[in-house]
């Protein structure tokens, strides 16, 4: 087995026009791939979906044989207004149908956002080939061909051969005692003196709303940077052997974030419900990379630990949200100061709300490296403006979701 699961290479996307992809892309997908994303979205229960892009409209919609490409609106369930290059990104998969919601580049004027959302294992049945997960699809066997513990939590000093399969299984692997209390101390410390030096307004971090209505900085953005204890850490042997686990090639990606997880957040991004690392988009480009969690202060059901479910990171189904056709059941990783978590980037997680007491958490890890060949382009300065811009993705997406539209955008209906 292997966890890299990657389709696409990131230097062949390109500028696609919204002609070629409602007249051939589009097209070409439903010849290929139609019957497969029917069947997906028979079984999610999902509407036909209307595309409005730069005064053309186009609906998807199932039909006895598959789906179909029609013009106009009539048998929309739901209704999605977005610019050609917004559907050049979504159809690359460079962006998912939550990020486009996440970066204001979409409107839903008829329908739930919510099935707009739900669409996304359906559009890459569609576009990759990816059947969307069913009951049944997963199960977990170990290396004897016997149903897998899942509950099990192992030590570096384990055999690797174990510990990889148990990964590439169930998504997930919890490392106890990896670090000692001293050197969590040290980490916190840093937590702390970086989160003291936050201002208002401040994009090195993100912020969140307590019940008494008192704004908080939460993570600290570019951590590995500002913090001298995380990059001696990293590079010990106790966590950098995590890189070579499943031979997939992981590379060090030198970056890091800071959380602490105060008590009574009622908004902002804080305790992160499920999601997947690759929910806004770029599966295919980066699946799976390796995500490693520091326990700083340990986490247990009061202080707000960490969620995973085993086997979605092999589950086509929504990455943003608990999908209620998942079969697969969700664990909770108690851990103590020092452990370590990993997870695979489309392993469904989340961020369990402490009740008594709060904790604090680095996250770091591994991607993959470039395919062969394969010329990665990428704008660091634009990508630390992107997640610096997710403090506001609440209002972001509530303002997609059914904002008046223009009259433009109700042109196609009944063409």
């Amino acid at each position: 087995m292997t966890v890299d699961v990657r389709t696409r290479r990131s230097d062949e996307v390109r500028a696609l026009e919204r002609d070629e992809i409602l007249d051939a892309v589009l097209p070409d997908a439903l010849r290929v791939h139609g019957d497969l994303a029917a069947r997906g979205a028979a079984y999610l229960g999902l509407p036909p979906l209307a595309l409005y892009v730069d005064g053309r409209v186009v609906t998807l919609a199932p039909v006895a044989d598959g789906l179909v490409l029609r013009t106009g609106v009539d048998s929309a369930g739901v209704v999605a207004a977005l610019s050609a290059d917004a559907l050049s990104d979504l159809v690359q998969d460079v962006v998912s149908s939550m990020g486009l919601a996440m970066t204001s580049r979409i409107t839903i004027t008829e329908g739930s956002i919510n099935n707009w959302i739900a669409y996304e294992p359906v559009l890459r049945a569609l576009l990759d080939g990816r059947k969307v997960h069913e009951a049944g699809d997963v199960t977990f066997v170990d290396p004897d061909g016997d149903e897998l513990d899942l509950s099990r939590s192992f030590t570096i000093d384990d055999d690797r051969e174990q510990l990889r399969h148990f990964v590439e299984q169930a998504g997930f692997l919890h490392l106890r005692g990896v670090f000692d209390e001293s050197e969590m101390a040290a980490l916190a410390a840093d937590i702390d003196e970086q989160l003291g030096l936050a201002t208002p307004g401040d994009q090195e971090y993100w912020w969140a709303t307590d019940e008494h209505g008192v704004e908080m900085p939460v993570r600290v953005l570019n951590f590995f940077d500002k913090s001298e204890t995380l990059r001696r850490l990293a590079g010990d042997h106790r966590y950098e052997w995590i890189r070579d686990l499943t031979g997939d090639g992981h590379v060090d990606r030198h970056g890091g974030e800071g959380l602490v997880k105060p008590l009574g957040i009622v908004r902002g991004l804080s305790d992160l419900p499920w999601h997947k690392d690759c929910g806004q988009g770029g599966h295919s480009f980066g699946c799976n990379s390796l995500t490693c969690g520091i326990s700083v202060t340990g986490a247990d059901r009061v202080s707000g630990a960490l969620g995973v479910i085993p086997g979605s990171h092999r589950a086509n189904t929504l990455a943003t949200g608990r999908d209620r056709h998942l079969d697969l059941q969700p664990r909770l990783l108690e851990t103590r100061t020092g452990d370590v978590t990993i997870h695979c980037s489309d392993t469904l997680h989340r961020a369990y709300p402490p009740v008594e007491r709060p904790r604090k958490v680095v996250y770091s890890g591994f991607g993959l490296p470039p395919l062969p060949g394969e010329v990665r382009r990428s704008d660091p300065e634009q990508a630390r403006a992107q997640r610096a811009g997710l403090s506001d993705v609440q209002s972001r997406i509530e303002a997609a979701d059914n904002e008046a539209a223009p009259d433009r955008y109700r042109a196609g209906r009944g063409h």
